[in-house]
Parts: structure tokens; C-alpha cells; sequence
């Protein structure tokens, strides 16, 4: 294998991998498995290289299979730390941006892996589990919302990964109308992270 590869489908959860991998500059080729969240040819070959066959998953030029998005920022943000990805270790806002990684990927991300296949989890009412998911979901950004700093970015006038899951959440329920009405801060970083030129091909390509 010759180049970083990424596992995914357009406009899913992997256009975070895609976004941190152009913002550090690292070429890679994306695979797209849409339908391997049913059985099928596109979930055999995911599992083949994560055998939970969740996307996104990376696969290294060296064949070394990397998962979970927050790994895949913490590995890029050491491997290149000169592209700003996060604050170098020691810094005045490292606690903050992992305090807040973790968060998007423990507190906001559930709310998806439930909300999305309630039938999965409470076949006798899925559409309750939606609507609680969904509404939970709304109330952690509006929880973000108010700790935001002020400046352009989730970590104030700093640039980082947080910017890349705030700047895909927004094409997600609720959608940005909801955000630029209820969270105007957050709306803001995400147009703040979709106007990098380095990643406007990642945007325009998942989100036409």
C-alpha cells in the first residue's frame, strides 16, 4: 500500500478523518463503503479492516488499521504538530481542547449511534429513542454554546480539530438552521472552519 486510505461514505462521520488528514496535508485515497451499515459486499470490506465496521477508519500507508475519530485527531496532531491540529502538550488550552475532544466523541457522538437506528436498541418505540437522542443532542450544544470563548473558533482565536467535528455537526440534526438560530457562536465556527481553502474539496465533496 502506497497511500494513507480512508474508509467511509460522503456526509458520514468520516469526513472528520478526511478534514483533520487535508488540514495537515497528508494525501490519502477515500474508500467509499456506503450500505456497510447492512450486510452486503460494502460491509464485508470494512470489516476486513475493521471488524466493527464503523467508519471512519484509516488505514496507515504501512497497513496498520487506525479507528475512533478522536484517535485518529490525537495521532495526526502528534504526527504533524506543526499544522495546529491541537495545542502542543503543556499549553494553556491542552486540558480544554481534550476535555472537549473527549466530549464531542463520549457525550455528543451517542446521541448518533442511538438516534440514527433506534429500532436497533428500543424496537417497541424507536421514534421515542429519536426524539430523546435529538433532544438531548440539542441540549449539549446549547451547553457548548455557553462555555464557548469569544473569538471565531471553539477554543477562542485558536484554530483546532474541535472546529473540524463542529463544522460537520452542523450538517447534521438539528441542521444549521437551528444552529445559526439557537447557537449563533457555533454557527459562526462553522463557517469559520468551511471557509480553510485546505479543506474546501473535503467540504464541497461530502456536503454538495
Amino acid at each position: 500500500m502506497s497511500a494513507t486510505q480512508v474508509y467511509g461514505v460522503p456526509g458520514w462521520g468520516s469526513v472528520l478523518a478526511e478534514a483533520m488528514l487535508a488540514w495537515c496535508g497528508v494525501p490519502y485515497e477515500f474508500v467509499d463503503v456506503a450500505g456497510f451499515d447492512r450486510d452486503g459486499p460494502a460491509r464485508d470490506a470494512l470489516r476486513a479492516v475493521n471488524p466493527l465496521a464503523q467508519v471512519p477508519t484509516v488505514v496507515l500507508a504501512d497497513g496498520r488499521a487506525l479507528t475512533e475519530s478522536a484517535a485518529i485527531t490525537l495521532w495526526l496532531a502528534e504526527s504533524h504538530p506543526a499544522a495546529g491540529l491541537a495545542p502542543a502538550p503543556g499549553s494553556a488550552l491542552r486540558v480544554e481542547f481534550l476535555r472537549r475532544l473527549v466530549w464531542f466523541v463520549a457525550a455528543v457522538y451517542p446521541t448518533f449511534t442511538y438516534g440514527d437506528y433506534p429500532e436497533r436498541w428500543v424496537p417497541a418505540d424507536p421514534a421515542g429513542l429519536r426524539e430523546s437522542t435529538l433532544a438531548h443532542r440539542r441540549d449539549l450544544y446549547r451547553q457548548l454554546e455557553a462555555e464557548l470563548r469569544g473569538g471565531p473558533c471553539v477554543l477562542g482565536d485558536v484554530p483546532s480539530a474541535l472546529d473540524v467535528y463542529v463544522g460537520a455537526f452542523v450538517h447534521w440534526q438539528p441542521r444549521r438552521g437551528w444552529f445559526e438560530e439557537a447557537t449563533p457562536k457555533l454557527a459562526r465556527v462553522a463557517r469559520e472552519v468551511h471557509a480553510r481553502p485546505a479543506l474546501a474539496r473535503v467540504w464541497a465533496r461530502n456536503f454538495p
